[in-house]
């Protein structure tokens, strides 16, 4: 019988993705702890990106970034490896996704740092305990996401437009899930955008730039929250020597409770 992942602790969801047991997206898993988006740099080009996280907030939220070649997230999973721990990882070369692969021990090196972001998959059970669906968990899909015509603010080398995901809301519940998610700053917070995506320079919501789409149901809004994609779109744009990043959709499972990131 399938384990309920919601209701594992981040340590066993961990061990299972280690062992290769779980190649999925991981909406859903981990009920009440908050999970994260990776960017892996070299040490020279660290310091602009943390700048770069610093200067555009909303879509890159900074929970724990990593010594120079140790892969261990001291602040949010002491006991995990981040060269292991995320179902599914990217690899870039010169801006250009070259692999995807399930363990990035390979391409480990001793300068490398990572960065672990809030992920909006962290804000989906508060959702779902207000009674509002969570179509691509309904689904068992990948949630979608849209490059925007909205420019990140540059630093340094990086640059690139901001990343969203998108959820359709029922129109009755469109305040709700602003009041909800804005209780969660750290992991993207409240929606950059409601109801029109042409606005943001989205032509065809049915064709997302990653992810899935999903259906949008009649008295449905859709509704778009930043995302730590941002950094995969900077990358095709910016072209760093190697990124490693993860696959989106699958996140690294912090040992952090989403309550101890939430604000009153």
């Amino acid at each position: 019988m399938m384990k309920d992942v919601s209701a594992m602790s981040p340590a066993q969801i961990r061990a299972m993705i280690r062992k290769n047991e779980w190649v999925k997206p991981t909406a859903g898993m981990a009920k009440g702890f908050t999970q994260a988006n990776l960017a892996i740099l070299k040490k020279e080009l660290a310091f602009d990106f943390l700048l770069f996280c610093q200067r555009n907030p909303r879509p890159c939220p900074v929970l724990d970034v990593t010594e120079p070649g140790a892969p261990i997230p001291q602040l949010v999973a002491p006991g995990a490896d981040l060269r292991t721990d995320i179902p599914k990882y990217r690899i870039y070369r010169q801006g250009e996704l070259v692999e995807e692969v399930t363990d990035i021990k390979k391409y480990w090196e001793e300068d490398m740092v990572a960065f672990l972001l809030g992920c909006s998959f962290t804000f989906e059970y508060p959702l779902l305990d207000n009674g509002i669906p969570v179509r691509h968990i309904e689904e068992n899909c990948n949630v979608p996401m849209y490059k925007t015509n909205i420019p990140c603010v540059k630093a340094g080398c990086f640059e690139g437009p901001v990343v969203v995901s998108m959820r359709p809301i029922p129109e009755k519940d469109v305040v709700r899930a602003v009041q909800v998610t804005s209780r969660f700053p750290a992991v993207h917070g409240a929606p950059i955008q409601i109801g029109n995506p042409a606005k943001i320079g989205i032509k065809d919501i049915a064709k997302p730039d990653f992810g899935d789409a999903v259906t949008i149901k009649p008295g449905e809004v859709p509704v778009f929250w930043a995302c730590g994609v941002t950094p995969q779109a900077a990358a095709m744009q910016v072209k760093p020597e190697l990124m490693i990043t993860h696959a989106p959709g699958h996140m690294f499972i912090t040992d952090i409770r989403d309550a101890e990131l939430g604000v009153l």
